[in-house]
């Protein structure tokens, strides 16, 4: 569990609450076998209200989330944003494309969990692309 941790946690963004909470939401990553699963039950996936062969509205998130593990992956993307130049760049593009910024920042979220699981999985360290 200490080496999960400390790999998680060598992650731009992720800190000691985040890095904390991933390891007890994930019963030390082995309650989701996958990301995707992951970010459905933190309510980072959008799904379509869809009736039949009609889509009503726009996507939204999950009533059913982690509420607290949200919030502080959300925090972690902030943060992210702000000091990995890869995440900065995606950040500004997407904005400049026009999209919503909480959206853009629900996808940076989504993407800090993709390195989290990417770490563990591997079992290799965190490298910091060079920009």
């Amino acid at each position: 569990m200490n080496k999960n941790y400390k790999k998680i946690t060598a992650i731009v963004g992720i800190g000691l609450i985040t890095g904390s909470q991933f390891i007890v939401s994930t019963n030390n990553f082995t309650a989701f076998e996958n990301p995707r699963k992951f970010n459905c039950y933190c309510g980072l996936a959008p799904f379509e209200y869809s009736s039949g062969v009609s889509v009503k509205g726009r996507t939204k998130t999950s009533h059913y989330r982690d509420k607290e593990l949200k919030a502080a992956l959300f925090k972690a993307a902030v943060t992210a944003i702000t000091h990995d130049m890869q995440l900065k760049t995606y950040y500004n593009r997407k904005i400049n494309e026009g999209k919503h910024k909480m959206s853009v920042i629900n996808a940076v979220a989504c993407k800090l969990v993709y390195r989290v699981f990417a770490v563990v999985k591997r079992e290799e360290p965190f490298v910091r692309m060079a920009f």
